[in-house]
Protein backbone atom coordinates (compact mmCIF):
# COMPACT_ATOMS: atom_id res chain seq x y z
CA UNK A 1 0.00 0.00 0.00
CA UNK A 2 0.73 3.53 -0.98
CA UNK A 3 2.11 5.66 2.38
CA UNK A 4 0.54 8.52 0.75
CA UNK A 5 -2.43 10.16 2.48
CA UNK A 6 -3.64 12.03 -0.37
CA UNK A 7 -3.39 8.79 -2.35
CA UNK A 8 -5.37 7.04 0.11
CA UNK A 9 -7.75 9.71 0.23
CA UNK A 10 -8.49 9.17 -3.47
CA UNK A 11 -9.13 5.72 -2.91
CA UNK A 12 -11.38 6.21 -0.21
CA UNK A 13 -13.17 8.68 -1.85
CA UNK A 14 -13.29 6.25 -5.32
CA UNK A 15 -14.38 2.90 -2.89
CA UNK A 16 -17.32 5.76 -1.20
CA UNK A 17 -18.39 6.56 -5.00
CA UNK A 18 -18.64 3.59 -5.92
CA UNK A 19 -20.13 2.12 -3.09
CA UNK A 20 -22.49 4.57 -3.28
CA UNK A 21 -23.38 3.89 -7.22
CA UNK A 22 -23.79 -0.01 -6.17
CA UNK A 23 -26.23 0.76 -3.51
CA UNK A 24 -28.55 3.19 -6.25
CA UNK A 25 -28.49 0.13 -8.82
CA UNK A 26 -29.99 -2.43 -6.19
CA UNK A 27 -32.43 0.27 -4.74
CA UNK A 28 -33.92 0.60 -8.18
CA UNK A 29 -33.72 -2.78 -8.51
CA UNK A 30 -35.70 -3.09 -5.37
CA UNK A 31 -38.79 -0.96 -6.63
CA UNK A 32 -39.15 -2.82 -10.17
CA UNK A 33 -42.09 -4.64 -10.48
CA UNK A 34 -41.71 -8.42 -10.93
CA UNK A 35 -45.05 -9.77 -10.70
CA UNK A 36 -45.03 -10.48 -7.15
CA UNK A 37 -46.20 -8.22 -4.44
CA UNK A 38 -43.23 -6.12 -3.19
CA UNK A 39 -43.28 -3.52 -0.64
CA UNK A 40 -40.60 -1.47 -2.13
CA UNK A 41 -42.83 -0.58 -4.86
CA UNK A 42 -45.09 1.93 -2.34
CA UNK A 43 -41.53 3.41 -1.10
CA UNK A 44 -41.47 7.20 -3.24
CA UNK A 45 -45.67 7.30 -3.05
CA UNK A 46 -46.32 10.35 -1.20
CA UNK A 47 -49.55 11.53 -0.11
CA UNK A 48 -50.86 14.64 1.78
CA UNK A 49 -51.42 14.17 5.35
CA UNK A 50 -52.39 17.49 7.17
CA UNK A 51 -50.40 19.60 4.28
CA UNK A 52 -46.77 17.56 4.76
CA UNK A 53 -46.06 15.18 1.76
CA UNK A 54 -46.03 12.07 3.71
CA UNK A 55 -44.46 8.46 2.49
CA UNK A 56 -47.63 5.80 2.63
CA UNK A 57 -45.58 3.34 4.60
CA UNK A 58 -45.20 5.99 6.96
CA UNK A 59 -48.39 6.29 7.47
CA UNK A 60 -50.23 2.55 7.22
CA UNK A 61 -48.97 -1.01 7.32
CA UNK A 62 -48.32 -2.51 4.48
CA UNK A 63 -47.92 -6.47 3.96
CA UNK A 64 -48.17 -8.91 1.22
CA UNK A 65 -50.85 -11.42 0.93
CA UNK A 66 -50.51 -14.60 -1.12
CA UNK A 67 -47.45 -13.31 -2.98
CA UNK A 68 -49.08 -11.54 -5.40
CA UNK A 69 -51.30 -9.09 -3.08
CA UNK A 70 -50.17 -5.84 -1.14
CA UNK A 71 -52.38 -4.93 1.52
CA UNK A 72 -52.21 -1.29 2.99
CA UNK A 73 -53.78 -0.84 5.76
CA UNK A 74 -53.68 2.96 7.23
CA UNK A 75 -53.66 3.49 10.84
CA UNK A 76 -55.84 6.38 10.32
CA UNK A 77 -58.90 5.53 8.20
CA UNK A 78 -59.72 8.93 7.35
CA UNK A 79 -56.83 8.96 4.80
CA UNK A 80 -57.39 5.88 3.20
CA UNK A 81 -59.16 8.20 0.17
CA UNK A 82 -55.51 10.48 0.20
CA UNK A 83 -53.86 6.99 -0.26
CA UNK A 84 -55.80 5.64 -2.66
CA UNK A 85 -55.84 9.02 -4.96
CA UNK A 86 -51.55 9.16 -4.57
CA UNK A 87 -51.05 5.17 -5.84
CA UNK A 88 -53.35 6.03 -8.63
CA UNK A 89 -51.50 9.36 -9.23
CA UNK A 90 -48.32 7.72 -9.37
CA UNK A 91 -46.47 5.73 -12.42
CA UNK A 92 -46.90 2.32 -10.47
CA UNK A 93 -49.27 1.00 -13.21
CA UNK A 94 -51.29 -0.80 -10.59
CA UNK A 95 -55.27 0.20 -9.56
CA UNK A 96 -55.95 -0.05 -6.29
CA UNK A 97 -59.39 -1.41 -4.67
CA UNK A 98 -60.87 0.40 -1.15
CA UNK A 99 -63.03 -1.77 0.47
CA UNK A 100 -63.30 1.27 3.41
CA UNK A 101 -61.03 -0.30 6.20
CA UNK A 102 -58.10 -1.30 3.51
CA UNK A 103 -56.15 -0.82 -0.13
CA UNK A 104 -55.31 -3.85 -1.68
CA UNK A 105 -53.13 -3.61 -4.54
CA UNK A 106 -53.18 -6.98 -6.93
CA UNK A 107 -49.81 -7.73 -8.58
CA UNK A 108 -51.15 -9.18 -12.02
CA UNK A 109 -48.89 -11.60 -13.97
CA UNK A 110 -46.19 -10.56 -16.20
CA UNK A 111 -46.67 -11.17 -19.91
CA UNK A 112 -43.66 -12.65 -21.90
CA UNK A 113 -43.15 -9.14 -24.01
CA UNK A 114 -43.66 -7.30 -20.48
CA UNK A 115 -40.83 -9.17 -18.67
CA UNK A 116 -38.62 -8.08 -21.78
CA UNK A 117 -39.33 -5.17 -21.65
CA UNK A 118 -38.34 -5.20 -18.14
CA UNK A 119 -35.07 -6.57 -18.60
CA UNK A 120 -33.98 -4.25 -21.43
CA UNK A 121 -35.46 -1.76 -18.40
CA UNK A 122 -33.05 -3.15 -16.04
CA UNK A 123 -30.22 -3.72 -18.69
CA UNK A 124 -29.86 -0.09 -19.27
CA UNK A 125 -30.03 1.32 -15.82
CA UNK A 126 -27.39 -1.52 -15.09
CA UNK A 127 -25.22 0.34 -17.92
CA UNK A 128 -25.87 3.53 -16.54
CA UNK A 129 -24.53 2.23 -13.24
CA UNK A 130 -21.57 1.23 -15.02
CA UNK A 131 -21.31 4.75 -16.47
CA UNK A 132 -21.12 6.29 -13.34
CA UNK A 133 -18.09 3.75 -11.83
CA UNK A 134 -16.41 4.76 -15.11
CA UNK A 135 -16.72 7.83 -14.06
CA UNK A 136 -15.49 7.36 -10.73
CA UNK A 137 -12.62 5.86 -11.82
CA UNK A 138 -11.92 8.60 -14.44
CA UNK A 139 -12.58 11.03 -11.69
CA UNK A 140 -9.79 9.20 -9.15
CA UNK A 141 -7.18 8.84 -11.98
CA UNK A 142 -6.89 12.67 -13.18
CA UNK A 143 -6.85 12.92 -9.03
CA UNK A 144 -3.80 10.52 -9.26
CA UNK A 145 -2.20 12.31 -12.17
CA UNK A 146 -2.13 15.67 -10.31
CA UNK A 147 -0.27 14.14 -7.94
CA UNK A 148 1.84 12.84 -9.90
CA UNK A 149 2.60 16.19 -11.78
CA UNK A 150 3.16 17.67 -8.43
CA UNK A 151 5.38 15.67 -7.80
CA UNK A 152 3.95 14.26 -4.71
CA UNK A 153 3.90 10.58 -6.03
CA UNK A 154 6.55 8.72 -7.57
CA UNK A 155 5.99 7.29 -11.18
CA UNK A 156 6.14 3.22 -9.05
CA UNK A 157 3.89 4.71 -6.29
CA UNK A 158 1.26 6.09 -9.01
CA UNK A 159 1.60 3.09 -11.01
CA UNK A 160 0.74 1.21 -7.98
CA UNK A 161 -2.60 3.66 -7.08
CA UNK A 162 -3.94 2.85 -10.69
CA UNK A 163 -4.08 -0.41 -10.21
CA UNK A 164 -5.69 0.23 -7.19
CA UNK A 165 -8.19 2.03 -8.52
CA UNK A 166 -8.15 -0.17 -11.68
CA UNK A 167 -8.93 -3.06 -9.34
CA UNK A 168 -11.41 -1.13 -7.42
CA UNK A 169 -13.65 -0.60 -11.01
CA UNK A 170 -13.58 -4.04 -11.84
CA UNK A 171 -15.12 -5.14 -8.73
CA UNK A 172 -17.83 -2.73 -8.65
CA UNK A 173 -18.67 -3.39 -12.50
CA UNK A 174 -18.86 -7.13 -11.62
CA UNK A 175 -20.97 -6.30 -8.80
CA UNK A 176 -23.02 -4.46 -10.57
CA UNK A 177 -23.34 -7.09 -13.42
CA UNK A 178 -24.42 -9.71 -10.62
CA UNK A 179 -27.34 -7.74 -9.46
CA UNK A 180 -28.55 -7.40 -13.35
CA UNK A 181 -28.13 -11.02 -13.86
CA UNK A 182 -29.82 -12.01 -10.47
CA UNK A 183 -32.56 -9.25 -11.42
CA UNK A 184 -33.42 -10.77 -15.09
CA UNK A 185 -33.33 -14.05 -13.47
CA UNK A 186 -36.12 -12.83 -10.93
CA UNK A 187 -37.90 -11.18 -14.05
CA UNK A 188 -38.16 -13.84 -16.25
CA UNK A 189 -38.96 -16.86 -13.61
CA UNK A 190 -42.32 -17.62 -14.16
Amino acid sequence: MIDNEQAEEILLILDDKLTKTINVLKEEYSSVRAGRANPHILDKVTFDYYGAATPVTQAAGVSVQEGRCLVIAPWDVSVLKAIEKAIQTSNIGITPTNDGKVIRLVFPELTEERRRDLCKQIRKTGEDSKVAARNCRRDAMDGVKKLKNDKALSEDECASVEKDIEKAVQDAIAQIDAAVSAKEKEIMTV
